[in-house]
């Protein structure tokens, strides 16, 4: 597939649109017009059809998508049939969380190894994945090809891991420090995960209701009082 630059703001909604169409697919739709996915999404048809077009021309004016078709075409573009390898670095309580919950597999990656510095820890398997010393990491990642680390250290350790990481040819890390990292020197990329993020913006939104409903009795008690006048 040729490649152009497209926005983040398209990369950002493309597993979004994944998500749909499996559940399109697990309810047996075979077929959905820009306007109705726009519909469930809360997105404009004409913004499902400018995205769609950044890669080629998945529909046919009239008919719509094939949901299937549509479904494969947008993982392959996310790389789901790539195969890439991870590793996890810190099987803390969320890293733990992660091994034991999370199904990479499902999204086009294998949970290769993980690593940490506890020797209650090192030895341990879950999933299938066992934990290795941090002293084997740099041999694992000599002797393997590896494409993303998975970051779950604590921060204190988040700068100087992910700089072992960049180092030693990691091409991508999925970031759970709590660390904003930023490699500026390198070609690894760096996915920041922030847990606080989407409550702190929901915050806002239920902020902003409160508001709204305070706005509203405020404007209502004004009306009374000048009828009553």
């Amino acid at each position: 597939m040729k490649r152009i630059k497209v926005s983040n703001n398209v990369i950002r909604r493309l597993p979004r649109y994944l998500r749909k169409l499996d559940e399109l697919k697990a309810s047996g739709v075979s077929r959905i017009s820009s306007f109705n996915l726009g519909q469930q999404l809360g997105l404009t048809p004409s913004q499902i059809r400018q995205d769609f077009s950044c890669f080629g021309e998945f529909g046919q004016q009239g008919y719509g998508y094939n949901v299937s078709a549509l479904r494969d075409e947008i993982a392959s573009i996310l790389g789901m049939d790539r195969g890439f390898k991870a590793i996890l670095v810190g099987v803390g309580n969320i890293g733990h969380a992660l091994m034991d919950n999370f199904c990479f597999s499902e999204w086009g990656f294998t949970l290769a190894a993980a690593f940490d510095i506890d020797p209650a820890i090192v030895g341990t398997t879950t999933n299938g994945v066992t934990v290795r010393s941090m002293d084997e990491l740099l041999d694992y990642l000599a002797g393997n090809q590896i494409d993303v680390a998975v970051l779950t250290v604590p921060k204190e350790a988040a700068s100087a891991v992910a700089k072992l990481l960049c180092d030693n040819g990691i091409r991508a890390i999925w970031n759970f420090t709590n660390v904003e990292l930023t490699e500026p020197n390198s070609t690894t990329i760096v996915e920041n995960i922030h847990f606080s993020d989407s409550l702190l913006s929901l915050g806002y939104y239920v902020a902003e209701r409160y508001d709204e409903e305070a706005a509203h009795a405020a404007r209502l008690e004004r009306m009374e009082k000048a009828r009553e006048q």
